[in-house]
Parts: structure tokens; C-alpha cells; sequence
């Protein structure tokens, strides 16, 4: 029987999310419903392509093109995601669809492809890059040894965080969330996601997503989004109001999302990724989360090198500092007609 490879459409969205689910390296960020999440909130193409044969799959690829004149042409798997890259269970279907979305990047023209492999690069020989690394670590059952697994620095934290009054609540929608998400990413100098982003997040995804929201005496101190596949969770998108770090909300916060989640049965947490030599790698790393590389490669189609769209590049510099300087409105307001172009 031959195997083929193609482009998949809705149809094949619920085998093609059963198949993620049940592979080992499939991830949240493998799941079929980013293709809406990218298509329809951010409007950039998606190529999500499946391997099969004798209409079993046996393979899936998901990717994203991401067009912009200041930032490039790139075809990414999977653009505004931290993992991606192939997912397959046998070398023939990693081949093929290794080979397809090289041939596609040559058919779109794009500068360079991109795979985001957690685990392993699918292409040692290909340039890379060694600025991001993930922090994930195992739960304990008991919801107590995770509290005393933290070090005694942070635990400080969290407690300090109790003793301040602050409460958790799940949100299901964006009301609270949105506002100091905004806020805080606008301290950082970042671009921010549209609301319609984050709506379509929670339609596509439904009971995989919430929103853990801190509060003080009914106030919002900070918020965080998060995502579960199989028994982890990740928190995801964070929104942290400037009044946080006198009452120790961030630790709180992650605290009470490990908590619940533990609750609810999840085994993994996952920090997701930082950039070396930034505040949030020390965050994580002072939790007792050791960093693990993670691996982007890049096959190098008409550009000439491996592309430098980061916050650490200093000729962005200048623009973070503008950027923290327009108003609030005004930075809402533009921000996502920027952020849909990066990737």
C-alpha cells in the first residue's frame, strides 16, 4: 500500500487530533485546531499536511506561513507556537512529510523552513539556533510535596502571596484576563494578540483551556491562560498588573495553576520556553526548573541566514522603547496588525 501525503482539511480534524493525542511526541501545539487559530484571528495560510495510507495516518505535519515585509517570508511549524515539527510513527512518514514541506517552502519561495522540535532536531546538519529552552518537570499526586518541591526562596513567595490575601478563580472568558494582559505586555515593550485571538482560542479548544485569574480584595492582580493535553498543563499567556510583584502574584499565580492542576489530575507542568539571559529563564530556573534545550532548525530557502526576530537583537531595541512609551490605546490598537507578522 503507498503511502501519500496530503493536504489536510476539516474533515480530517478529529482523526488527525486522535492521532496527536495517542503519538508520544505529539504536543497541544500539534492539535488541528491551531489551523482556525492562525487562519482566522491572525489571517496567515496554513499548510497542515497529513501522511497516510489506505486512509490510516500515519504521520502528521502542521505549518504555517507567515508573510511580512518587514519580517520575511517563512513557513514554520508552527508559527506563534513554542514546539511543532514532525510528528510521525514510522521513518517512511517522517521522510515523506520531511520532503513534502521542503518542496512546498520551494514552491511558496519562502526565506527559510522552520521546524520547532521539543525533543530531538529532526535535522542535526541544519543551522539552529540555541537562544530558547523549555522547563518542564514531573507532579506529584500529592498536592503538598509539589508546594514542598519548590525552593525554599520561591515557597517564601508563594506564602508571602497567601498571607497577602490574594484568591484564584477559574475564568472562561476574557473579561479580566484581557485587560492586564494588555497591560503587562505593553510594560515589556511587546506587541499584543487581539482579543479575537484569544476568543478563538477558547472556542477552538473548549474545556483544554482556562484562565486561572489572582485577585486582592476583588481586584485583578494577574491572570494566566492555560492549556492541558493528556496529563500536563501549560501556562501559557500571562498577564502580571504592575501591583504584582509587591504582593508576590506571579509565584502565587503559577502556584495556584499547579495546584489546580494537580487537582484535576494533570502529571506535568511545563513552563514553556524562555530565552537565556532573561528574567523569565531565572524565574523558572529559581523554581527548581531545569532549562532543556530545544530544538529549531532551519533549512535556508532564498535567505542566507538564520533569521534574528527577537527581542534580543539589538536593533529592536529602539523599537521596545517606543513601544513602552505610546499609549495604552494606541499600543492595543496597533499591536495586532504587528504580532500577526512574527511568528
Amino acid at each position: 500500500m503507498t503511502l501519500t501525503v496530503r493536504n489536510a482539511n476539516t474533515a480530517d480534524a478529529a482523526a488527525w487530533d486522535a492521532y496527536v493525542l495517542g503519538t508520544p511526541s505529539g504536543t497541544f501545539f500539534h492539535r488541528y485546531g491551531w489551523r482556525r487559530v492562525i487562519e482566522d484571528s491572525l489571517r496567515q495560510p496554513c499548510h497542515f499536511l497529513l501522511a497516510e495510507r489506505n486512509g490510516r495516518i500515519e504521520g502528521v505535519l502542521p505549518l504555517g506561513e507567515v508573510k511580512s515585509a518587514l519580517f520575511g517570508h517563512t513557513l514554520i511549524s508552527l508559527p506563534f507556537c513554542v514546539y511543532g515539527g514532525i510528528v510521525a510513527e514510522t521513518e517512511e512518514a517522517a521522510r515523506a512529510l520531511d520532503l513534502a514541506a521542503q518542496e512546498l517552502a520551494g514552491s511558496l519561495g519562502v526565506g527559510h523552513l522552520e521546524y520547532r522540535d521539543r525533543d530531538a532536531p529532526a535535522h542535526p546538519e541544519w543551522p539552529g539556533t540555541d537562544l530558547y529552552a523549555t522547563f518542564r518537570k514531573a507532579l506529584d499526586p500529592e498536592v503538598e510535596k509539589n508546594l514542598l518541591a519548590i525552593p525554599r526562596k520561591q515557597r517564601a513567595m508563594v506564602r508571602k502571596g497567601i498571607k497577602a490575601g490574594l484568591r484564584s478563580e477559574i475564568d472562561c472568558d476574557l473579561e479580566r484576563f484581557y485587560p492586564v494582559f494588555c497591560e503587562s505586555w505593553h510594560r515589556l515593550g511587546t506587541p499584543v494578540f487581539s482579543r479575537r485571538y484569544f476568543q478563538v482560542l477558547l472556542e477552538e479548544f473548549g474545556g483544554d483551556v482556562d484562565i486561572v485569574t489572582v485577585t486582592q480584595e476583588g481586584r485583578v492582580v494577574c491572570a494566566v491562560m492555560n492549556f492541558y493535553f493528556r496529563d500536563e498543563v501549560w501556562p501559557y499567556f500571562a498577564g502580571i498588573s504592575a501591583s504584582a510583584r509587591a504582593l508576590a502574584g506571579s509565584d502565587f499565580m503559577y502556584w495556584e495553576v499547579m495546584r489546580l492542576a494537580v487537582e484535576k489530575g494533570c502529571r506535568l507542568f511545563d513552563f514553556g520556553r524562555s530565552k537565556k539571559g532573561t528574567g523569565s529563564w531565572d524565574f523558572k530556573h529559581n523554581w527548581g526548573f531545569e532549562p532543556q534545550p530545544l530544538h529549531y532548525g532551519y533549512h535556508l530557502v532564498r535567505a542566507d541566514a538564520v533569521p534574528q526576530n527577537n527581542p534580543n537583537n539589538p536593533k529592536y531595541r529602539l523599537f521596545i522603547k517606543a513601544w513602552q512609551r505610546l499609549p495604552l490605546s494606541l499600543a492595543n490598537f496597533i499591536g495586532p496588525h504587528i504580532i500577526r507578522h512574527l511568528g
